[in-house]
């Protein structure tokens, strides 16, 4: 395993994160594994070196921070991880059970570490920016919570540029505490993050942990289109692919990788992955993983360096997108 500091904190994570999305409870999502099935997954992750975990509470409505933080207390030494999880989206079709008011976030947090089994969150992300809460009273409760010691650091998933710049500006103006991550939606088929995101988190020392790096395992080759419902269990129910990746150059980009990946001899999400883990901004993409073989194909894509012509390649067939996964 390789590992990198976290933008320009001092807190070591490993080149990959694991996404724990899917592990939880099938009654949530059809392909979620149960908690016995995903205890493998973790203990082949910590045996390989990963010492970073994102989950949400919204994931299987709180299940999957059950399942990793049992899995974890279990098999990892909790000192050595960073543990993040995050908040916004509805946990009950009840008023204040969802959004970014100072009341949702604390008592978010107070549950999401009920939930661990943990007393301290080490990075706690706002799992999209709430477009009724005000940015002040959003950072302000989560700086109460760093001062709490309820958690490490902070962090935010995918929004607009000049939004996440309001809030690195409200911290630095108010001496709160400050994003240290963007978890966005970057990979080979979105490069959208290209154009203002990633050039201002480069700029302000934030670490990217991008979320659906093989976009749904269409980089990956275990999906044919977006539109094909049949050739894995998550493409069966999974509409949000459908409406992420509907640009009719996308196909020439995923010949590419597999281009690439047949020249090289290797597996095409290793190359999709390399692309990822070469952009200097990226700290550890988010790999989601039902088998153990993604596992290793991951772990593999650490090694593989690629050339100047084999990026040019990868990247040529690229098309400007509309806004996706905002």
């Amino acid at each position: 395993m390789k590992y990198t500091f976290l933008g320009r904190t001092g807190v070591t994570v490993s080149r990959l994160c694991l996404g724990c999305m899917s592990y939880g409870d099938p009654a949530w999502r059809s392909w979620v594994l149960d908690e016995t099935a995903s205890r493998p997954f973790f203990r082949r992750a910590i045996e390989l070196g990963i010492n970073f975990f994102d989950t949400a509470d919204m994931y299987s409505l709180g299940i999957s921070e059950e399942v990793t933080g049992r899995a974890l207390r279990e098999f990892a030494r909790l000192e050595e991880c960073i543990v993040a999880t995050k908040v916004y989206h509805p946990m009950a079709d009840r008023p204040n059970m969802s959004g970014l008011s100072r009341k949702h976030i604390v008592q978010g947090c107070e549950a999401s570490l009920r939930r661990l089994g943990m007393d301290t969150i080490d990075l706690y992300q706002v799992h999209r920016f709430d477009p009724h809460t005000p940015i002040d009273e959003m950072l302000s409760a989560l700086d109460l919570l760093v001062r709490q010691g309820k958690v490490r650091y902070i962090g935010a998933s995918s929004t607009a540029a000049w939004k996440f710049a309001q809030a690195l500006a409200a911290s630095e103006r108010h001496g709160w505490a400050r994003f240290v991550t963007m978890q966005n939606h970057y990979n080979l088929l979105y490069r959208e993050e290209e154009r203002e995101m990633i050039p201002l988190c480069e700029a302000e020392g934030v670490a990217l942990i991008p979320w659906s790096p093989l976009a749904r395992g269409l980089l990956a080759g275990t999906r044919r289109s977006p539109m094909d419902k049949t050739s894995t269990r998550r493409a069966e129910t999974d509409e949000f692919a459908r409406k992420l990746y509907d640009h009719p150059n996308d196909p020439d980009v995923i010949d590419a990788v597999r281009q690439v990946a047949q020249a090289r001899g290797v597996a095409p999400a290793q190359i999709a992955l390399a692309w990822l883990l070469s952009k200097p901004a990226v700290a550890a993409p988010i790999i989601g993983a039902t088998k153990l073989q993604h596992l290793d194909d991951a772990i593999a894509a650490l090694e593989v360096q690629l050339s100047a012509e084999e990026v040019q390649k990868l990247e040529a067939p690229y098309r400007p997108h509309a806004v996706r996964g905002h």
